[in-house]
């Protein structure tokens, strides 16, 4: 059967955000950070490469761990953008 021309498929939106793997992946991903970063709470003592001790609550660790994780995340992808542009 021949493909009909001008017809297109748009992705399904929830609330104008497009619905597709990667939206879905990010807050499945979003949601469990979240959810574990609030069942640790405990006071945690972290050794900064031998030059000094800090005690804070595992949460600020998790949380300052995940927001390094997306802006690295954030930082590379602009790279790659950027890299794959100046190639065109």
């Amino acid at each position: 059967m021949a493909k009909q021309s001008g017809t297109t498929t748009e992705p399904r939106k929830i609330a104008g955000v497009p619905l597709n793997a990667r939206t879905i992946t990010v807050v499945v991903v979003t949601v469990l950070a979240v959810w574990f970063i609030l069942m640790n709470t405990a006071s945690v003592k972290l050794h900064l490469w031998g030059i000094s001790t800090v005690s804070a609550p595992m949460w600020i660790v998790l949380l300052v761990m995940l927001l390094a994780g997306a802006g690295l995340g954030w930082v590379l992808r602009r790279y790659r953008d950027r890299a794959s542009n100046a190639a065109r």
